[in-house]
């Protein structure tokens, strides 16, 4: 309770936070999905609000972070998901160009998505196996018989996972999460069959029932021997993680500049709940991003002190 009553007092009365002896900027990267950049902002003001630091946001591509984060031009991704930047991450993590600050309890998935009611339509689903019975039921082009799977600026071997499996769909690739989600809502409004990438936790938790494709489970030697699945002349013939980690990384030298940041990031830990609320804030419930993070704060006080109870002193 003491430290729940310190989290409010200092948050809403920043003027009573102890001083910092480091008068530089910290940088935490905006990506292109909703959650992360709602959770950075709620770091970005605890780390002002707590221990007194000013905090810079750079606009960067979940690809262009790594340099970032290396050369210390952005100092903390508070979200690093395995499916699509693990093999990133253990690069880097060899070279000891990061630092990684632990796992959230949240376990995250990625992968192709449908909202519950097209299962009317397509009975065979989740199983991958109805894909190709159900094709033209997901065409852009009617008479085309392929399906269209609705993808963003991100890779997951999709067109692999295709060949592989012999889909009858091709991919569109939209710019960003948001045209993503416009597609969706508008094959909600008219309950047409649309597939798309979804990934979890997200908005689409709490907000709107659907389900991911089942396809042949992940194992390491999908992605390197032909020999191990259906196909035995192509890799990639199986889905992504159904149970990936979620981390939490920093420029190896926060260690050093802002010990009290690194230990209170290596404390923060969000769980399903948290991440999924934070992207509904936004896409759902049509708040901005600032004031997203003003609301998710409130609503996980308890938590967030929990994460402030710690003993440090700055350098």
């Amino acid at each position: 309770m003491k430290f729940l009553f310190m989290f409010i007092f200092f948050y809403f009365f920043p003027q009573f936070a102890v001083a910092s002896s480091s008068k530089e900027s910290i940088t935490l990267p905006l990506n292109n999905w909703a959650s992360q950049r709602v959770l950075s902002y709620v770091i970005g003001d605890l780390i002002e609000q707590q221990f007194n630091h000013t905090v810079n946001y750079q606009e960067i591509g979940a690809y262009d972070q790594w340099g970032a984060l290396r050369k210390g031009i952005v100092h903390i991704q508070i979200e690093v998901w395995q499916q699509s930047m693990g093999a990133e991450f253990s690069r880097m993590l060899a070279q000891q160009h990061i630092h990684d600050l632990g796992s959230h309890s949240a376990v995250v998935r990625e992968e192709w998505w449908y909202p519950d009611y097209v299962e009317q339509k397509c009975a065979g689903l989740p199983n991958w196996q109805a894909l190709n019975e159900c094709a033209y039921l997901f065409s852009e082009l009617p008479l085309s018989g392929k399906g269209t799977y609705y993808t963003g600026p991100w890779e997951y071997h999709d067109a692999d996972l295709i060949r592989a499996l012999d889909l009858d769909f091709t991919i569109e690739r939209l710019s960003n999460e948001k045209a993503l989600w416009r597609k969706l809502q508008k094959s909600v409004e008219k309950k047409r069959a649309i597939m798309l990438l979804n990934w979890s936790p997200n908005w689409t938790d709490v907000r709107m029932k659907g389900k991911f494709v089942e396809f042949p489970r992940f194992e390491k030697g999908c992605e390197s021997n032909p020999s191990w699945g259906l196909n035995p002349n192509l890799v990639h013939d199986c889905g992504n993680l159904k149970q990936g980690w979620l981390k939490k990384v920093a420029w190896p030298g926060l260690q050093s500049r802002w010990p009290c940041v690194y230990q209170f990031i290596s404390r923060v830990d969000f769980s399903k709940e948290m991440i999924a609320e934070a992207s509904a804030l936004v896409i759902a419930d049509k708040f901005d991003e600032r004031q997203a993070a003003k609301i998710w704060l409130e609503k996980y006080s308890q938590q967030v002190s929990d994460w402030l109870n710690i003993q440090c002193i700055a350098n």
